[in-house]
């Protein structure tokens, strides 16, 4: 991912010389379970935990490895090697029965579950935030539309209110693909354990307090990874969902809410008057990157037999890059929401803008209760609904002018009250313990 879409904490979780540093904890982790199993010397363990404890891997270690792999061709090779250089005789020991992909793969697991758990992090912040305006937006009535048209009265927190739920069902989707890979495979060359014990993998996933990949061949099955690549897609519209409709809001004609705007912040270089909706435009956009690295995750699940290295190019982008854009536009909206510049006299203003349309369908039930058939009550709503669009005149007053009219004053003023549609909007606070 570009510096710029990349945050802070996932620049320095996905940098080279990390990502060597999780493959030495899966090397040194396998060591262990050797030692305690007899297969390797505990001396050996100890003192190169001891070095590298001391003297950790750094990007000066992985400019070395990079310097070996432009002769060996081989990334593994590589580091074993630039371990060998830098920590003695001992490292002859690492990598010890174990091939190439027991450790890239469960050290990138390792990375995904450190990077899975700052995007869930950043989530639940985005949902702290809804949480917080629905309350404050709680009674504030807005217009509901459908269609882009306006339906009927509503309140703006229920939007925040809904955006809270579908964050719920993301982070309990992350924390599904989290646990997915939450695995160890250290099972040899095609899985056999020809050359490693079953109880090292065993004991290195009890020591982490994960699992152990229950059956493999030479790569731990990529369907794993495409759930991962599936929940961070589905976040992406749940971000874009939220982010196309504050954009929407901040339509000149709709004007009901707007993203914050710094001091010294210009909208274009050749109009002054303008505020753009950049910020949120800027989160559709990576939601877009989200579900096309989804696609590619699904493609790299069929590899050839026991394994290929079709699937390693793709991932070595795609999944750095898919939680970083997660964590970033998840930041982003999270600035967006808390700072949120909102209208609500704008609001009563667009509610009020079609002269009592809004409230047709309480007319029509008002007409059904006083004993009119469904299709008369209808055809004297649209009838005024129609002649109002038109004309612009106010509902109410062409519905008491409508010689077919049955109700009274009284009852048709009732079908025009506004609380009356809020009047359950409490009901499904509670629900959420509001």
């Amino acid at each position: 991912m570009i510096d710029r879409y990349m945050t802070k904490d996932m620049k320095a979780l996905w940098s080279e010389a990390n990502r060597y540093r999780a493959w030495l904890r899966v090397e040194l982790a396998a060591m262990d379970a050797q030692a305690a199993l007899g297969e390797v010397p505990r001396e050996a363990h100890d003192d190169l935990v001891a070095r590298t404890t001391h003297d950790p891997l750094d990007e000066a270690f992985a400019a070395r490895v990079a310097e070996i792999e432009e002769v060996t061709r081989h990334d593994i090779v590589a580091f074993t090697t630039a371990l060998s250089e830098r920590y003695g005789e001992y490292a002859r020991f690492v990598h010890h029965g174990l091939t190439s992909t027991d450790v890239v793969d469960t050290a990138q697991n390792l990375l995904l579950d450190e990077a899975l758990g700052l995007v869930a992090a950043d989530v639940s912040a985005l949902r702290d935030v809804c949480r917080e305006q629905a309350v404050r937006y709680r009674d504030t009535p807005t217009i509901g539309r459908t269609h882009g048209i306006h339906a009927e009265p509503m309140t703006f927190g229920l939007k925040f209110l809904n955006w809270m739920a579908t964050l719920d069902r993301d982070l309990e989707r992350l924390a599904a693909a989290r646990a997915r890979v939450r695995v160890v495979m250290l099972s040899g060359s095609v899985g056999t354990y020809a050359h490693v014990s079953p109880q090292v993998e065993e004991r290195v996933a009890a020591s982490w307090g994960w699992q152990a990949a229950p059956v493999t061949n030479q790569t731990l099955a990529r369907d794993r990874h495409a759930e991962v690549l599936a929940a961070l897609a589905i976040l992406g519209t749940t971000l874009e969902k939220i982010a196309v409709e504050i954009r929407h809001l901040q339509r000149t004609e709709v004007r009901e809410a707007m993203e914050p705007f710094g001091k010294g912040q210009k909208g274009s270089s050749s109009m002054p008057h303008k505020k753009n909706p950049i910020l949120t435009e800027n989160v559709t956009g990576l939601a877009r990157l989200l579900r096309g690295f989804l696609v590619t995750g699904l493609e790299n699940v069929a590899l050839w037999h026991e394994r290929d290295i079709s699937h390693s190019s793709a991932e070595r982008v795609i999944l750095p890059d898919a939680t970083a854009a997660a964590s970033y536009a998840t930041r982003r909206l999270t600035g967006v929401l808390r700072d949120l510049v909102v209208f609500p006299q704008r609001m009563m203003d667009n509610l009020d803008g079609l002269g009592g349309l809004v409230f047709s369908q309480r007319v029509l039930h008002q007409l059904i209760d006083h004993g009119l058939t469904r299709e008369d009550a209808y055809a004297i709503v649209q009838r005024a609904s129609l002649r109002s669009w038109e004309t612009g005149e106010g509902l109410r007053d062409l519905l008491r002018a409508d010689p077919e009219m049955p109700l009274g004053p009284a009852e048709l003023d009732a079908a025009f009250d506004l609380q009356w549609y809020l009047r359950e909007i409490g009901h499904v606070y509670a629900r959420f313990g509001l």
